[in-house]
Formats: structure tokens, sequence, C-alpha cells
């Protein structure tokens, strides 16, 4: 015979496609509707953005006090807590927040968030890029690379948003470094654009020496010897006065491969 108690059943979310962008504008688009603005200000931005980038897991009031509030925990944090949950649910529908002592957001199967599309790109990029599919690891790279540059929840500040910030710095690098990767292992009119985007990540992340190296690379495939050269002693000499070392093996095999072509010149 039965108990006569119910098996709980995890909610499902009503929606069938959300998008969802962190970077640059913020938009939250539900089926195909814009609510970004009937979200309760800044502060239920935020909260919002922390259940997306969260979402799958319920998360303890506990843990949204501190995203919204830092360390206060008093009872009136609480308090403004619940009135901000309400608010959120009076936006969203009352069946996309499940839970009361944690809170979960409900999304459909179907949803695009760009900071995941990012790093999922950096991930896909690299993946490409280390079994020599250079064509292959363009489009990825690009996705990391431009959702990386764009400010993450802009006007907003939290630790926790600082915190996604640094991530998504260094995805920001990591498409920049595929596409460089990407541009000089095609060759040809990809060189160019190795060149330049190495250029730009020696001097967004000068001491990254992959950056220096796919520079010293597509220049000595598009004949600057010389240049590949200084852009060598450049490093070394930095390496040496900021941090008392010598570039990697790598690079100097580099260099060296680029002292025996201009000897035979």
């Amino acid at each position: 015979m039965g108990t006569g108690r119910s098996t709980p059943q995890r909610l499902v979310s009503e929606w069938t496609r959300a998008r969802i962008q962190l970077c640059g504008r913020f938009v939250v688009d539900i089926d195909g509707t814009r609510i970004e603005d009937t979200l309760p200000g800044g502060r239920g931005r935020s909260l919002f953005a922390y259940l997306v980038l969260n979402r799958g897991r319920a998360v303890p009031r506990d843990e949204l006090i501190m995203v919204g509030w830092g360390d206060d925990t008093s009872p009136a944090a609480a308090n403004a807590l619940s009135v901000l949950l309400s608010k959120l649910r009076h936006s969203l529908g009352a069946t996309q927040l499940g839970g009361r002592s944690s809170i979960e957001l409900l999304l459909p199967q179907a949803t695009f968030v760009d900071v995941e599309a990012a790093m999922e790109g950096a991930h896909r990029a690299e993946s490409s890029i280390a079994e020599g599919r250079w064509a292959q690891a363009w489009g990825p790279a690009g996705i990391a690379y431009h959702v990386g540059t764009r400010p993450f929840l802009a006007g907003l500040e939290a630790p926790w948003i600082e915190d996604w910030r640094r991530r998504l710095a260094e995805v920001r690098l990591r498409g920049l470094e595929c596409f460089a990767a990407a541009g000089l292992g095609l060759g040809g009119p990809g060189l160019a654009q190795a060149e330049e985007r190495a250029r730009l990540l020696t001097e967004l992340a000068p001491y990254r020496e992959t950056g220096h190296r796919i520079l010293m690379e597509a220049l000595e495939r598009r004949g600057n010897l010389a240049e590949a050269l200084r852009v060598y002693e450049r490093l070394r000499v930095l390496l040496r006065e900021e941090l008392g070392i010598a570039p990697s093996p790598d690079l100097r095999a580099v260099h060296r491969r680029l002292l025996l072509h201009s000897a035979d010149r």
C-alpha cells in the first residue's frame, strides 16, 4: 500500500527560451519579450545575474545576502532580501524562482548566456588550436574575445562582480591568444592578423610570453626578422628588470632560430 505521500517533483521553467546578456548592454529576453527593465533596480539586476550564473543549484539565502549586502547579516538585510525576492518573483513569474530557504532560478534548456558562451568559446578555441584545426578556432575565439571585452554588469559593484570581471578579462586574453595562433597557423593573409592580434596581446598582457612568441613568428614569416629580434630583446629586458628571470626555453629556441636565419641572409 502507498503511504499517501506524493514524491516531490522538481519544478520546470514555464519559459521556452531565454537570451541573457550580462556583458555590455544588460539584456534579458524571455520568449521574445525584453524584461530587464522590470527587474527591481541595480541590486535586483545583481541578484538576478548571480542566480543566472549559478543556475542548476539552489543558492542559500545567507549567500544571497552576502551577494547583495556584503557582510551585513542583520535582520534588516534578511528582510530586504525577502522584499527583493518578492519583487523578482513579480517580474519573472512566481514559478521561475524555486525554493524558500534556498533560491534557484529556473531557466529553460534553450537558454543562452553570453558569459557562459564566452567561457565555452575559449575552451573550444584552445582545443582546436591544440589539434591544429586553425579555421575551427576562429569563431569560438571571437566569441570569447568580444564578450570578454565588454564590461560585465556595467555600473554595478560588488566583490563577486569584481571576481567575474577578472575571470572575463582572462577569457578575453585567451580568445585573443587563440585568434593570433589561428592566424599564424592559417598563414598567408592570416599572418597580418596574427601580427596585429599578437601585438595587442603583448600590450594587454606584457608578461604573457605566448603573445611575444606568436608575434615573433608572425614577423619572421613575413620577412621582418630584425623586428622579431627586437620583440625578443624588449621582453628579455622587461623580464630581467621586473622579475629577475630570463625568457622561457621555448622562447629562447625561437630566438636562436631567428639569429640563425639572420646570419644566413
